[in-house]
């Protein structure tokens, strides 16, 4: 248990109560826009703010509150047990020249992040649901964040608490390694958002004018004249842009700019051991044309372009965006929304690189890919970006967090073999936190307007009071069970009649554009047409950028009424990504599903073929996963029988919606489901080795891929394999305890080598024992024990009765080792 002050996390409530009681010190008040001013230029589209809506869905407004009751103090109580909180505290206390019992750095130089993105979510909330005890709690921690800052500003608790020995990433002097990894503009960022938010939300300016200090001390040390810098992790662009909006201070906006224009190599300058194009360094910002390196660095760094572009009218930004968008949506966007497909560098792979069970898809990216779209959307008024927006929202977003809001994804594979399961928190710990920020603002992703023109881009029911400017307002509600029901009726009630126009999206999916590019299509044909009317009569459906518009004098009561129809449909992709060939995924509306172990014969779903033909149905189930549509049909399922032959079974079929599975335990799931038998995974014939039950000496790594009976076509196939990295020089061990005592002879290792990718080799030696009663001793064996790449390695030994076996494996100096199948007979 961890004690900070005056919150203590033995009781959240007890702790917000106890907050309740302190007083946040006087603070120097600075000067901020007008309430009623706007920058000379801006997005032409401008957001419906989220205060102005409010949803009372049987989809969002739940996961919503669960965000507020469960997963906001849930982040924030992991917040203050991984000393998170105590950071700021002992930053303080070292500021004060009192002495510290504990001068050890934060985990990572990032962790003051944490804090600052749940902050943002909470101050989300407090805006439409008052909570004296959370707005309370909320003060606590932003006085401790005040007492944190140096006198000139800045603001990074790794430095602080001990400036003589920092977190190594962080540099012996400030700023030295931001291009590295020292993150003290990304921590700026994350502040500067949140003041924001809680500024808005509340009316305070406490975090404001802690964030403002900072931004002064940006102002005075960097710029043209003065030193030069970019973010290593971006999001200082935006979070600057944010300070712009509330102050009207155009220094702010100015820095963000000089950031995005001074990025980009310069000759004889150290370059981050990774590589420019991790950080998207390696040309100007406006010379890029596709996404590279880090999926949530250049999310962030392509949002910020945009609000900069908005700002300043720079026609270079926004050509570079839009290209980049195109490659990313046509090449590197997955069926779920997400992005990033390898974990090495957590980056966008190679053009049409787009792997399932490897798939990294950071939670993070998602989110970043949303506020991406979002703001292209603001700059275009096209509807394609809210498509890609609403595609991520509803799966490779939502799919982060657990239907109870206390376990989250970190990367989000679109398949399992049952080695993923949610965790409730991380050492590295940015998804949690943005997801309690994201969730906490979708009402703000529903509307929004150009002049008196409304766009109505998402669909939940609720009611919305917009201002549409020179002093009028539309009020309306919106009545529907999306995403399970493609009904959509709106009330529109406008203060007086007036004649003004309402665009309605009409989502792709329903337009037959599985995507707006090549890279997926339907491979069958929707029968009925979108309808439209208004107050009952129909309407003619053309088309402009994605939106109906419906122009009349609008009174209120007036309804509109859309009907889009949800067959469940199947797509395919592009045949240049090799993964999803031969394979379809399902979709109905904008939900994509996966077939996942409970639902289906045997707990497996790899096995699946799912045939052209089959008809499939869809129903509503609301006693499963908290109410969801799901998807109903015949397929069949393989597997080997003893003899290694392939056997094919009738059986029912059954998928939901992606982003709900993992939350009834680990086991098998599956997107892209095979059409034919040669792509689909016979299930193994039960043996020895795949009965049994893995353990290992410590590691990361789930080792259930040891024994899945799945043949790797390579040591470096990335699909399913067990490594003990970081671990490197090391001798460890990996056991099998058999389901029942069998008589064995003869084991085959495939070895995990990636070399080229990463820091795992084939061993420099392994030895194999079994289990003699308590005892652990060597089988007996004239072979070699081999360590060959990219196949089976056999020792044959003398037989032995027993309850299981042992690999011990020696690494070789400097290098981890892993293992990708341990065959048994």
């Amino acid at each position: 248990m961890v004690h900070t002050g005056s919150a203590s996390v033995a009781s959240l409530a007890a702790a917000l109560a106890l907050a309740a009681l302190t007083t946040a010190p006087a603070r120097p008040q600075s000067s901020l826009a007008p309430a009623d001013a706007s920058p000379a230029r801006d997005y032409p589209v401008q957001p419906v703010p989220f205060t102005s809506v409010h949803l009372t869905d049987g989809f969002w407004a739940p996961r919503i509150e669960t965000n507020r009751t469960e997963t906001i103090p849930f982040a924030f109580q992991q917040c203050e047990l991984t000393g998170r909180v105590d950071n700021f505290i002992r930053a303080a206390t070292a500021l004060r020249g009192e002495p510290l019992e504990n001068t050890k750095p934060p985990g990572y130089p990032f962790d003051d992040t944490d804090l600052y993105k749940v902050i943002e979510g909470a101050s989300y909330t407090l805006s439409v649901r008052p909570d004296p005890a959370l707005d309370a709690y909320v003060d606590s921690l932003i006085d401790k964040i005040a007492a944190a800052q140096e006198k000139d500003g800045y603001l990074y608790t790794t430095r602080t608490i001990n400036p003589q020995n920092p977190h190594p990433w962080a540099g012996k002097e400030r700023w030295e390694l931001e291009r590295d990894d020292s993150h003290e503009l990304y921590n700026l960022g994350h502040l500067y958002e949140a003041a924001a938010a809680h500024f808005q939300a509340t009316g305070k300016r406490t975090l404001l004018e802690i964030a403002l200090k900072s931004a002064n001390l940006l102002v005075e040390t960097f710029g043209p004249g003065k030193k030069s810098i970019w973010p290593g992790h971006q999001i200082t662009e935006m979070g600057l842009a944010k300070l712009y909006r509330v102050t009207g201070d155009e220094r702010y906006l100015s820095l963000a700019k000089f950031m995005l224009d001074e990025r980009g190599p310069k000759p004889g300058e150290k370059t981050n051991p990774r590589g420019l194009s991790y950080n998207q360094a390696q040309q100007r910002v406006v010379d890029q044309t596709e996404p590279v390196g880090h999926a949530v660095r250049a999310t962030y760094m392509y949002s910020g372009m945009a609000d900069v572009a908005a700002l300043t009218g720079d026609a270079a930004y926004v050509k570079a965006i839009d290209t980049i968008w195109e490659n990313a949506v046509g090449k590197k966007l997955y069926i779920t929304g997400g992005i990033g497909a390898s974990g090495s560098g957590e980056a966008f792979g190679r053009h049409y690189e787009l792997p399932n069970m490897t798939a990294y898809n950071e939670t993070c990216a998602s989110v970043g890919m949303d506020y991406w779209n979002h703001r292209l959307f603001l700059l275009h008024g096209d509807a394609k970006y809210i498509d890609v927006m609403e595609r991520t929202l509803y799966n490779g977003l939502i799919s982060g967090v657990s239907l109870d809001g206390t376990r989250f994804f970190y990367p989000n594979p679109l398949e399992s073999n049952g080695q993923h399961e949610r965790s409730p928190w991380f050492g590295v710990a940015c998804c949690p936190g943005n997801i309690t920020r994201f969730l906490a603002s979708v009402p703000g992703y529903v509307y929004a307007r150009q002049g008196d023109t409304v766009y109505v881009n998402l669909f939940a029911g609720g009611n919305a009071d917009i201002d549409t400017g020179r002093n009028q307002r539309v009020k309306l509600l919106q009545d529907t069970r999306y995403p399970w029901d493609g009904t959509v009726r709106i009330t529109v009630s406008p203060d007086r009649l007036r004649t003004f126009a309402i665009k309605l999206r009409i989502p792709g999916w329903a337009r037959g554009e599985a995507a707006p590019s090549d890279l997926y299509r339907f491979a069958d044909a929707a029968d009925t047409p979108v309808g439209l009317q208004v107050n009952g009569q129909p309407v003619a459906l053309v088309l402009e950028k994605g939106y109906a518009t419906l122009t009349r004098a609008w009174k209120a009561g007036d309804v509109i009424q859309l009907a889009l129809p949800m067959p469940v449909r199947r797509l395919v992709a592009h045949q240049k990504v090799e993964a999803d060939r031969g394979r379809v995924a399902l979709q109905r509306g904008p939900i994509v599903y996966a077939a996942e172990w409970p639902d289906n014969p045997n707990g497996k779903v790899r096995n699946i073929v799912l045939a052209a033909d089959a008809k499939l149905t869809s129903e509503f189930r609301p006693n499963l996963l908290k109410g969801v549509q799901v998807i109903r049909g015949r397929s069949h399922g393989l597997a080997y029988d003893v003899k290694g032959n392939v056997t094919r079974t009738e059986q029912d079929f059954l998928a939901i919606p992606y982003a709900t599975w993992a939350n009834r335990g680990r086991g098998q799931m599956v997107v892209w489901i095979a059409t034919t038998d040669a792509v689909a995974r016979p299930t193994p014939w039960p043996t020895a080795a795949t009965t049994a039950t893995v353990t290992t000496s410590p590691a990361r790594r789930n080792p259930r891929s040891i024994n899945d009976g799945d043949d790797p076509t390579s040591s470096a196939d990335p699909a399913s394999y067990f490594d003990w990295w970081p671990r490197r020089g090391s001798v460890e061990w990996a056991d099998y305890a058999f389901a029942k005592p069998s008589t064995v002879s003869e084991v085959e290792m495939y070895w995990f080598d990636d070399t080229g990718r990463g820091q795992v080799r084939v061993p420099a030696s392994w030895r194999l024992l079994y289990r003699d009663g308590d005892a652990w001793k060597p089988v007996t064996t004239t072979d070699t024990y081999g360590v060959d790449t990219d196949r089976y390695n056999k020792v044959v030994f003398s037989p032995v009765t027993t309850s299981g076996l042992r690999v011990e494996v020696t690494m070789q100096p400097q290098w981890s080792a892993g293992i990708q199948e341990w065959k048994v007979r």
